[in-house]
């Protein structure tokens, strides 16, 4: 069955060969959607007859929200680390620990509720794509769990077996096991792999363990990301670059060297804006990327511990406030930007033959998702 999506007061395609500048804008809009893809777009005036006709009455329509970096499947709560930070305490990356014994003490379904619970918080914001990261169990029995669980909601699934050492661990035999029987196990319910690289944290992985956990991914077929140069400027980035990794993910301290890499390379800068929100630190510079060509995804982080929103929106209203991003680039690195960190051509866009990920805005233009922040504007619309 075809559906007529009209009353569109703007709408965001990220299609330029549809309508104006980068993010396509049209006014007084209309879309047909056809088996879940985008089957027409153009001015409704011109719009073509369907079986069913769904009225937006005069609000604004983008692209869903791609949310390509979050760690849904966790337990317990960190709310008092949150609050010892808002009053000095500085982040490393220590208290993913709490979270790992909690998340091993849970049960499958006390996962899969707060799993899928995050997931309908995140669509009814306008979140349509989410990658979801596992990292929380550290065992091999844990993560394959973690990302058995993960796949029940979403395709974009990343093995994140080195997110830290684990307390009492030695380094050298966790590595093994995160590139051996860990990845063996965890490889079949994955799409791509990631790694904590962060030679400034005793918890992460520096340089040559990073590498060697991305090397065994890409051997087992796994497409590969990084968190990068999120708590001081190390290797990461480079070496994401260098190992043709989707994205590198944080971005937060780079040098000269770095952005001259990303710009050299089709690795995409995703920035996590609610981090630095939540952990006092400093924002990345989007600029600094944008004006070297770079090109910019936008991301919640959502996780217990540094970063605990599922609000795009928020992020997105972050990105513009505090790291010099337009409106127009943050919508657009909040969709297409996403959908390129995921290699996902069919999502953030509206163009002809792009799945129908339809987000409706209560207000007439994208500009409001930044003027008016935390306000739920945005929220997914179903489309018969």
């Amino acid at each position: 069955m075809s559906t007529l999506v009209t009353g569109i007061a703007e709408l965001v395609t990220n299609d330029p060969s549809v309508g104006k500048g980068a993010l396509g804008l049209l006014p007084d809009a209309a879309v047909v959607v056809d088996a879940g893809v985008v089957a027409w777009v153009g001015p409704a005036t011109s719009a073509p007859s369907a079986d069913a006709r769904v009225d937006v009455g005069g609000r604004a329509v983008i692209p869903g929200f791609v949310d390509s970096h979050a760690h849904l499947v966790f337990a317990g709560d960190r709310a008092a680390e949150f609050e010892a930070r808002m009053s000095g305490a500085r982040y490393d990356g220590g208290g993913i620990a709490s979270t790992v014994a909690a998340t091993r003490a849970a049960s499958d379904d006390q996962l899969r509720t707060r799993l899928r619970g995050l997931v309908a918080e995140m669509r009814a914001q306008g979140t349509t794509t989410v990658e979801i990261k596992g990292g929380y169990g550290l065992t091999v029995d844990d993560e394959a769990r973690a990302l058995r669980l993960a796949a029940e909601v979403t395709p974009e699934t990343t093995f994140l077996g080195a997110h830290v050492v684990p307390a009492g661990a030695d380094r050298a035999d966790y590595l093994a096991l995160v590139t051996g029987p860990m990845l063996a196990a965890c490889a079949p319910h994955a799409r791509w792999i990631d790694v904590f690289c962060e030679p400034a944290s005793a918890h992460a992985f520096d340089g040559n363990e990073a590498r060697a956990v991305l090397t065994a991914g890409h051997a087992a077929g796994l497409g590969l990301r990084v968190h990068a140069n999120q708590l001081s400027a190390g290797p990461g980035v480079q070496l994401a670059v260098e190992l043709g990794a989707a994205s590198a993910d944080h971005c937060t301290h780079l040098t000269d060297a770095d952005v001259d890499a990303l710009a050299g390379g089709a690795t995409v800068a995703t920035l996590l804006p609610g981090v630095e929100f939540s952990t006092r630190s400093p924002y990345p510079d989007a600029r600094r990327l944008l004006a070297a060509g770079i090109t910019v995804a936008l991301a919640t982080d959502c996780n217990p511990g540094s970063c605990f929103t599922s609000s795009m929106a928020f992020c997105l209203a972050l990105a513009v406030r505090e790291m010099g991003m337009t409106p127009a680039e943050a919508v657009w690195a909040a969709t297409a930007g996403g959908a390129a960190a995921l290699r996902r051509p069919d999502v953030g866009h509206l163009g002809v033959g792009a799945t129908a990920d339809l987000a409706v805005l209560d207000a007439p233009s994208y500009r409001h998702l930044a003027y008016r922040p935390g306000v739920p504007l945005a929220r997914t619309l179903d489309v018969p």
